[in-house]
């Protein structure tokens, strides 16, 4: 029975509620920060910083400002490990019994974002009724519903042992499954037992046999975990496109790292008379964006889900952060939230550029950590995944992870950037794909440009090869020790630790 006709009309209402957001956003942004301010104000960290002051100030936005500093997860991690031990109403009030478990690649140790009740229901499962929402609106054809979502998660494999065995600390997707309406299991795959599982070598083959023989009509989850699972369910049905397996497939929601890199191989399994493909920000902290727009792969930054959003002008070392409603077009910003998951001008380490301010709508910059300047070349991760996209698709290429670090001159030698990839299809020349990425790299980076005019300052990158399965022995030996369906590599690293690891491991 296809139930697409009876909910969406519930659905389209609701992406028609998010119109508003367009000459209404300085409106909605304070009334989600007075809303968050007003719930916190007796808690520890609300009595410290004086919410209640905030709240019946003249300009509450310049109180909270000027009275709250902002944070990294460094200054909260001691308030987050008394909440995990049980103490009540620290960064928000009562017991918080859900932290999703971050694999730390930002700052080389794993953090635990709580997750409560609140944001679970106003942010998390907020965004994900937004993306179908936002889908159905220009799909008015579609039959989502007429099959299943087969939704790739993580687990609650977890490097910490909470004393409370009611507090769970995992894969935010781990959360999102287990604590999802039952109703909704009747239109997803796999079972839940089978989506926790912790160890994905019992894992996939599981995946695989849950999905094989199901109607699958939509995806949810990380592109480059999805592909593995993807091409398994292809090699065991013994046909070419996973378009054979799931002819009723028309749409995947993507997140968590880049589509670029994927995009042509997943159009190449896929039936593009029917696909669609729809990012989203949907991070350990909060969902906080969509693609609202199947001809615009900008996204909409959702204002009414529990977040306060302030930006840092990444340009300017000397810029304080800016509400949403000062933001300017063309910028890239630092983004902090203040939310209900008891974050307080709290720096996300991710960068966004805006490329409209009515609504807001923005892309995915990088992280503030993940970048390459060993050499004043300011290489971003956004230029690193437009320019892999770009060289894959020149030679026929795809990869399944990769991450860069620079070679470091020498009395010898100049500087160079080593590019350390897996490949599920190699390219027929490696050289050839070298000088394809550093092409590209140059067309989009003019600082990377730079340092490479006539090879003054820097050699041509450096590809390297690494046997199947490297990286997932190397976030086995990182983090909890197990692998997760939103685990994520980090693309650029300013120093050599993770790739060396990486070529040790393919040592042993």
């Amino acid at each position: 029975m296809n139930f697409t006709p009876i909910a969406r009309p519930m659905f389209v209402r609701r992406s028609r509620a998010t119109d508003r957001y367009a000459g209404h956003g300085r409106e909605l942004q304070l009334k989600q920060l007075r809303g968050l301010l007003k719930c916190a104000r007796h808690t520890e960290t609300g009595r410290k910083y004086d919410f209640s002051g905030i709240l019946d100030s003249d300009d509450m936005y310049a109180a909270y400002a000027a009275n709250v500093p902002t944070c990294s997860y460094e200054d909260i991690r001691a308030d987050v490990m008394r909440m995990i031990n049980g103490e009540r109403d620290i960064l928000w009030p009562g017991r918080c019994r859900n932290y999703a478990q971050s694999s730390g690649t930002s700052g080389g140790r794993s953090k635990y974002i709580p997750i409560t009740e609140r944001n679970l229901h106003n942010c998390h499962y907020k965004g994900a009724f937004d993306c179908v929402a936002h889908y159905l609106r220009h799909n008015p054809h579609s039959r989502i519903f007429s099959g299943k979502a087969f939704v790739l998660g993580g687990s609650f494999a977890s490097e910490v042992k909470p004393r409370d065995p009611h507090v769970r600390i995992g894969d935010l997707s781990a959360t999102l499954i287990n604590r999802i309406n039952p109703v909704a299991n009747k239109f997803r795959v796999p079972h839940m037992r089978t989506a926790l599982l912790p160890d994905w070598t019992e894992k996939l083959p599981a995946l695989v046999e849950a999905s094989k023989d199901e109607n699958i009509t939509n995806l949810s989850g990380v592109p480059s975990w999805f592909l593995t699972v993807i091409k398994e369910v292809i090699a065991k049905k013994g046909v070419e496109k996973i378009s054979d397996v799931w002819p009723n497939l028309e749409v995947f929601f993507h997140g968590g790292i880049s589509f670029e890199p994927y995009r042509e191989i997943y159009t190449q399994l896929t039936d593009s008379a029917k696909m669609h493909f729809l990012e989203t920000y949907n991070a350990s902290e909060g969902f906080f964006a969509v693609q609202n727009d199947p001809n615009d792969r900008s996204m909409l930054l959702i204002i009414d889900n529990d977040v306060f959003y302030e930006f840092i002008d990444i340009a300017d070392p000397q810029a304080k952060p800016i509400p949403l409603w000062e933001v300017e077009k063309g910028k890239v910003y630092e983004l902090l939230i203040s939310s209900s998951n008891g974050l307080w001008r709290y720096h996300l380490g991710d960068t966004v550029r805006v490329y409209d301010t009515n609504p807001v709508k923005i892309r995915i910059a990088g992280r503030t950590k993940t970048f390459i300047n060993a050499f004043g070349e300011e290489l971003m991760e956004d230029n690193a995944e437009h320019a892999m996209a770009a060289a894959c698709k020149a030679t026929g290429a795809v990869m399944r992870h990769y991450t860069a670090a620079p070679v470091f001159a020498t009395e010898t030698s100049k500087g160079r950037h080593q590019w350390v990839i897996e490949w599920i299809t190699p390219p027929a020349d490696i050289e050839t794909f070298a000088f394809k990425l550093d092409h590209e790299l140059r067309r989009l980076n003019s600082d990377y440009d730079a340092k490479r005019s006539h090879t003054i300052f820097l050699d041509p990158p450096l590809v390297t090869t690494v046997p199947h399965g490297t990286f997932e022995r190397w976030l086995r030996s990182v983090g909890t020790g197990k692998l997760g369906g939103q685990r994520k590599v980090p693309r650029l690293s300013n120093d050599r630790k993770i790739v060396d690891n990486l070529l040790t491991i393919t040592q042993q």
